[in-house]
C-alpha cells in the first residue's frame, strides 16, 4: 500500500535516550511531505494523461480500422468497375470485330458475284463476238463467191450478145438469154437488175425466122411489137 502525506504527516515515532532531533526530523519529513504531493499530482496528472492517449488511440485505431476498411471496399468497387469495363470493352471489341467481318464478307460476296456475272457476260460476249466474226467470215465469202460469180457472168458473151447494138431483138430470144443467165448464176440467190437512165433501147440479133414478132425494149422498160 502507498503512504499518503497524512500517513507520513501523522505517523509518531517512540523516543529514547540519546535519540535524533526531533524538530529537525520533523521539518525533514515536511519537506518530504510536500516532494511526495508533488510527485503524487505529477503521478495523477500523468495517469490522466495516459489515459486521455489512449482513449485517443483507441479512436485513431478504430478510425483507422475504418479507413482500412473503406479502402477495402473502394478497392473492390474499383476492381469490379475495372474487371467489369474490361469485360464490356472486350464484348464491344468482339462485336465490332465481328460487324467489321460481316461487312467485308458480305462485300467480298457481292463483289465475287459481280466478278463472277462480269465474267460470265464477258464469256458470252467474246462467244457471240467470236460467232458474229465466223458468221461474218462466212457472210463475206459467200458474197465473194457469189459477187465473182455473178461477174463472170456479167463478163461472159452472153451479156456481150445481149447489149450488142443490133437493130431489134425478138422477146422470146431476150427471154432465152436472160434465162440461161440465170442458170449460170449462184443457186438460191436473186439478183436483181437496175436499169440505167438512158435514151438507147436494148436491141439484139433479129430472128431469121420473119413470121415472129420483133420486140423492142427501151430503158423505162416499155415494149414495141414490130
Amino acid at each position: 500500500m502507498v503512504l499518503s502525506p497524512q500517513d507520513i504527516h501523522n505517523k509518531e515515532f517512540s523516543t529514547k535516550l540519546r535519540g535524533y532531533n526531533v524538530d529537525e526530523v520533523n521539518d525533514f519529513l515536511d519537506q518530504v511531505i510536500k516532494d511526495y504531493q508533488i510527485i503524487l499530482q505529477e503521478n495523477k496528472d500523468l495517469n490522466s494523461q495516459l489515459n486521455e492517449s489512449k482513449d485517443k488511440l483507441s479512436y485513431f485505431n478504430d478510425l483507422k480500422d475504418s479507413l482500412n476498411q473503406s479502402i477495402l471496399v473502394a478497392q473492390e468497387a474499383a476492381d469490379k468497375v475495372k474487371t467489369n469495363s474490361k469485360k464490356e470493352a472486350e464484348i464491344t471489341s468482339r462485336e465490332a470485330q465481328k460487324k467489321a467481318d460481316d461487312i467485308l464478307n458480305a462485300a467480298s460476296d457481292k463483289a465475287d458475284a459481280v466478278l463472277e456475272e462480269a465474267s460470265k457476260r464477258a464469256k458470252k460476249l467474246a462467244i457471240e463476238t467470236d460467232d458474229l466474226k465466223k458468221n461474218t467470215r462466212v457472210f463475206r465469202q459467200r458474197l465473194q463467191v457469189m459477187l465473182e460469180s455473178q461477174l463472170e457472168v456479167i463478163k461472159g458473151s452472153d451479156w456481150d450478145r445481149l447489149v450488142e447494138e443490133k437493130p431489134t431483138t425478138t422477146y422470146e430470144d431476150i427471154e432465152k438469154v436472160v434465162g440461161s443467165l440465170d442458170k449460170t448464176a449462184n443457186p438460191g440467190v436473186e439478183s436483181e437488175t437496175k436499169q440505167s437512165n438512158g435514151a438507147e433501147a436494148v436491141e439484139d440479133t433479129p430472128v431469121a425466122d420473119d413470121s415472129k414478132e420483133t420486140v423492142v425494149i427501151y430503158p423505162d422498160g416499155s415494149t414495141k411489137n414490130e
